[in-house]
């Protein structure tokens, strides 16, 4: 019998502008995935931000997400292999239901989601943190895979989405520089597959410190 300890179950944090391909990397990792947007607060949260100078929430701004409940599922998913968490409906900006997720013994998994980067600082200081990645390919090619994502799922009206996306694709340097920041490290998809698998090989090179 082996006299080394069991491998930690750790987590690649993979986040990005909206639309940038979060999802469909992570998926095509083959390593288990944590949806992240999951843990948008609802739509009557009296909490939620607006978008400046007008009536809309802003569902871009990190105050719109539950980042506690996020890291406590993390944190369970590395301790135990399993966790619950929330089915968030985008379109009704409400949750639906609850779901469990069970890794079983896998010591990696990715959680994806816009507010990924967020979260870095805390769960490297968990020691739960393997790499964190901040997928970006240009503001134009966002925007119209971002786009027609959300009018195929229905997410919400048109003209909220044209306004949404005008805006993100004009801040999108700045998303990136704000993720980057926090600890993310910038990457297209390439690159992003090879820091995966080698994080998987756990040969991964470590989310830089942020100040």
């Amino acid at each position: 019998m082996s006299s080394h300890p069991p491998i930690p179950t750790r987590v690649v944090l993979l986040c990005g502008p909206s639309g940038s391909g979060k999802s469909l990397l992570a998926q095509r990792s083959g390593l288990p995935v944590l949806r992240l947007d999951d843990f948008y607060k609802e739509g009557d949260d009296p909490t939620l931000p607006l978008v400046a100078g007008s009536s809309d929430i802003d569902w871009d701004h990190p105050g719109s997400w539950d980042a506690d409940a996020a890291v406590s599922a993390i944190t369970a998913l590395c301790r135990t292999g399993r966790t619950s968490v929330p089915v968030y409906d985008i379109a009704r900006s409400a949750r639906t239901g609850e779901d469990s997720v069970d890794i079983g013994r896998t010591p990696l998994f990715v959680a994806e989601g816009v507010f990924a980067a967020e979260i870095v600082r805390r769960c490297r200081d968990l020691g739960v943190l393997a790499d964190a990645l901040c997928l970006n390919r240009g503001p134009v090619r966002t925007f119209r895979r971002r786009f027609l994502r959300d009018l195929k799922e229905g997410r919400k009206s048109v003209a909220f989405l044209l306004r949404r996306g005008w805006r993100l694709m004009r801040a999108e340097r700045s998303i990136i520089t704000r993720q980057t920041g926090l600890g993310a490290h910038p990457c297209d998809r390439d690159e992003a597959m090879g820091r995966l698998a080698a994080a998987a090989a756990g040969r991964c090179t470590r989310a830089r410190s942020t100040p």
